[in-house]
């Protein structure tokens, strides 16, 4: 059985070398890449991926989609640039594709580190994410942001996890926030979801009360309290910015 695996990045040269390296041993890597102004390609390149530059974004699902497309493999392992595969994923994924029964995917569970920590709670752990799967079972939603994995068939779970270094420091984490906050609201506002001041308040809190108290960040020391109140802050931003949009739709009417 054959492997590919797929990345969309851009302007990541910092952690794209570890990311392909450590999935070297796959039959093929293939990279989309958009708007790099660094040099995420040409490393891409010296690492032996195929690279595809495409001209726009269409967001998270499509570009998956199109670099799923570019597969030839019979089983696709998605990777998003700050994630790597340790040698026990390697084994298990091999182990399990050669001799998958009747399940089309596989859900690995993810480690990830906040601020250099990483997080052994706030929802954070063991986060499943289905990534590993056989070409033609599934294709990603189309959605613009926190795009997921249909799959067509049974799926299964690994023991073995994928590393993930998911926010390095405070001005990463409020330049997601921001990114984030806004295109969840435009897309929000596509499928007629309205929004008031007081849902901000109410999904900010909720967002603050599940990470830290109900998912026990508290458990994760400072970094927990840290992620529960950037979760908050996200939560109440996204909210915030959809009932804006909507005032500006209404005006225009």
């Amino acid at each position: 059985m054959s492997v590919s695996v797929i990345v969309i990045t851009r302007n990541s040269e910092a952690i794209i070398r570890r990311c392909l390296e450590s999935a070297s041993w796959a039959d093929e890597i293939v990279v989309v890449e958009h708007g790099s102004t660094d040099r995420t390609a040409e490393i891409c390149r010296e690492l032996g991926a195929k690279v595809h530059q495409t001209p726009d974004w269409p967001g998270y699902g499509r570009q998956k989609n199109r670099a799923l497309d570019l597969a030839s493999g019979d089983w696709v392992l998605s990777l998003d640039s700050d994630e790597w595969i340790t040698p026990e994923l390697r084994a298990e994924i091999e182990r399990v594709i050669a001799a998958p029964g009747e399940k089309v995917a596989f859900a690995m569970p993810r480690r990830s580190s906040f601020c250099g920590r990483f997080m052994r709670h706030s929802g954070w752990w063991p986060d499943y994410v289905n990534r590993l799967f056989r070409r033609g079972s599934a294709r990603f939603s189309e959605d613009h942001v926190h795009e997921r994995l249909i799959v067509s068939g049974l799926r299964g779970r690994l023991r073995q996890h994928v590393m993930h270094e998911a926010v390095t420091d405070l001005d990463q984490m409020l330049t997601k926030m921001n990114v984030y906050s806004t295109t969840s609201a435009q897309m929000f506002h596509q499928r007629g979801r309205r929004a008031s001041i007081a849902t901000a308040l109410l999904h900010g809190g909720w967002a603050f009360t599940r990470t830290y108290f109900l998912r026990a960040g508290f458990l994760d020391g400072r970094e927990g309290l840290m992620l529960a109140i950037a979760n908050a802050e996200g939560a109440y931003y996204r909210y915030l910015k959809l009932m804006l949009l909507s005032d500006k739709a209404a005006n225009r009417e």
